[in-house]
């Protein structure tokens, strides 16, 4: 990679990306009013030079060329929803967003595809398929802001990877623009394309840093007509890991979410939020939200009912509270994603998205908390996951404790991924937040190969500077 680059001069940037591309899509700063530039991760940022707003591909690969031509690094910002400030500019840097690429393009209900472009919230994306009698099964908590070229960025999992894979699954390729604002991409709607390197993969996860993604084909899937949702409560993690294999084996539409809630998690959102209702009575060593999706309404309730029959008179589930309505689910999940209060209820909180091998979870989780609760013994330790694809979120505040020690945190949980083999970064990415822990789970010679790529489609450096690779 060049590291020989100079500093473009701002009104010169300014002027030549004004007179190709209007202030339509070029702004100053100042001229933006209040807006946030930080994403969700609370990480420093620092004011952006400028700000573009392509409204097409055409418009982004003109701004890129030119950036290009001046050395003028980007930082790339779809919803601004992400937890790692892969999104957060850096000094000298302007904002690309693509706020006002947003669209659906086309349906095809045939071929159960869809063409997007990216700047496209998820939850938009989900409403048109359900509209067309399809499902677009990716969803989490940020489904109302996120965009669709973020999640394809971030390579986003969320609540029903288990079932339907993350975001790479969901995707049957992509448009791009270059560091030189060369397109690449041609929206093939193909399942099957083996014509050398793939390239929508390399660019899938790579947050910003290869490419910025402009457009999606989609992949649709079927739309369920019967959703079973419970609420479980068992004794030991061997029944959670008993529930889960007996699930996926008996249930005729197999498991499309299963979410593990540690009595940490549980307790402490249930008493602190009192617009939850706690779906159970007594209290359980672990909690369990499962959810089957199928196409047969009457025989995936009756189905479904047997086997958490089954499961009780196996002593596997202590008890359990079946959804009798769409609105029971709903508070179901409402429990599980009472995450989204903690920048309320736990300021300063420290979180980590971390996943192992499905064998060590139990023991990472509960080695994670203990350590924390040892050298914290005050602090409010959360732990909860989607477990089934090897992914536990923890969660550690402790009130008096200055940045120091919430660095020490990070220090701490990381030793153990990284004594124990996991990732650093089960589905929220490396971006700036955790670049310096990257080597805990890639080896030398992959960095070497990412840099490698890195180099040869952005030799400049241009393209979100300062993430993933550092």
């Amino acid at each position: 990679m060049n590291t020989d680059r100079f500093t473009p001069s701002a009104e010169s940037v300014f002027d030549a990306l004004h007179d190709a591309l209007g202030s339509g899509v070029v702004q100053r700063v100042e001229d933006v009013g209040t807006r946030a530039w930080s994403d969700a991760s609370g990480s420093p940022c620092v004011e952006p030079s400028l700000l573009l707003r392509p409204g097409s591909t055409s418009e982004l690969a003109t701004a890129m060329r030119i950036c290009h031509e001046f050395h003028q690094p980007v930082s790339v910002q779809g919803g601004l929803t992400g937890l790692s400030g892969g999104a957060c500019p850096g000094r000298g840097e302007l904002a690309v967003s693509l706020e006002r690429m947003r669209g659906i393009e086309s349906i095809d209900p045939v071929a159960a595809t869809m063409t997007v472009l990216a700047g496209t919230p998820l939850e938009q994306v989900q409403r048109a398929a359900d509209e067309a009698g399809l499902l677009f099964p990716l969803d989490l908590g940020a489904r109302g802001t996120c965009s669709i070229g973020g999640n394809l960025a971030t390579n986003a999992g969320g609540n029903r990877v288990i079932r339907y894979g993350m975001m790479r699954d969901q995707t049957l390729d992509v448009e791009a623009v270059l560091a030189d604002g060369t397109i690449v991409g041609g929206l093939r709607p193909m399942m099957k394309n083996n014509t050398g390197y793939d390239l929508k993969h390399l660019l899938i996860g790579s947050e910003g840093t290869l490419a910025i993604i402009t457009r999606a084909v989609l992949r649709l899937r079927p739309k369920p007509r019967a959703i079973s949702t419970a609420f479980c409560g068992l004794r030991d993690y061997t029944s959670v890991a008993a529930l889960l294999s007996k699930a996926q084996a008996a249930l005729p539409a197999g498991v499309s979410a299963f979410e593990v809630m540690w009595p940490s998690f549980y307790d402490f959102y249930t008493s602190r939020l009192h617009e939850l209702r706690r779906p159970l009575t007594g209290d359980h060593g672990f909690y369990v939200l499962l959810e089957s999706m199928g196409a047969d309404p009457e025989l995936e309730t009756d189905v479904f009912e047997s086997f958490l029959a089954s499961m009780f008179e196996d002593g596997i589930v202590e008890d359990a509270a079946l959804a009798g309505s769409h609105k029971d689910a709903l508070d179901f999940w409402a429990i599980r994603d009472a995450v989204s209060e903690n920048g309320r209820l736990l300021p300063d909180h420290v979180a980590f998205d971390i996943s192992f091998a499905a064998p060590a979870i139990f023991d990472a989780a509960r080695r994670c908390e203990a350590s924390l609760r040892q050298r914290w013994p005050d602090a409010t330790v959360l732990v909860y996951g989607h477990v089934g694809d090897g992914n536990i979120h923890v969660v550690v505040q402790e009130p008096s404790w200055p940045a120091s020690e919430a660095h020490e945190a990070q220090e701490l949980v990381y030793s153990i991924v990284g004594d124990m083999h996991g990732s650093v970064s089960a589905e929220h990415g490396i971006g700036m937040k955790r670049r310096h822990v990257l080597g805990l789970t890639r080896t030398p010679a992959e960095i070497a190969c990412m840099r490698a790529i890195k180099g040869a489609l952005d030799p400049r450096g241009l393209l979100n500077p300062g993430r993933v690779l550092g």
